[in-house]
């Protein structure tokens, strides 16, 4: 049986939202996308609260940074704090190439930052890469 990978895409711009969906569904692995729109919401949906107490855990996060109430530094400190959910990878996938974010991202534990591009081909590459890397040459801890 081919197994799917649960991805949380935090993201608020709903066009990238759209091209994302788009290159994952071309993509060779299965994958089911839960999306959080701001920070607070994917805080919720990785600690499990509130409406999202019953959600399954993700095998990876794609992270922006300029995401509205807590913003994707914050998000990624938290995670990588929590004995539990430090072991999911975490994409940083933002426009911002300002040396203080890659920075803040890799010192947070980030397990990688990739900057958007900002030409549609390029963009719809960039993500099928992640893809390919993160889903099919990767191995995921089973915690």
């Amino acid at each position: 049986m081919e197994r799917i990978y649960h991805i949380l895409l935090v993201e608020d711009n709903e066009g990238d939202i759209f091209l994302l969906l788009e290159a994952f569904e071309e993509g060779s692995v299965k994958t089911k996308i839960s999306i959080a729109r701001n920070g607070q919401e994917a805080l919720d949906f990785l600690f499990r609260r509130g409406a999202f107490s019953e959600v399954e855990r993700p095998d990876m996060v794609l992270l922006d940074i300029n995401i509205p109430i807590f913003n994707g530094h914050e998000v990624l400190r938290q995670v990588k704090a929590d004995p539990i959910l430090k072991s999911i990878p975490v994409v940083v996938l933002t426009t911002s190439s300002n040396q203080k974010d890659i920075d803040l991202a890799y010192d947070n534990h980030c397990n990688s930052y990739v900057k958007k591009s900002m030409n549609m081909d390029d963009f719809m590459d960039g993500v099928k890469r992640i893809q390919g890397f993160w889903l099919e040459l990767s191995t995921f801890s089973n915690r």
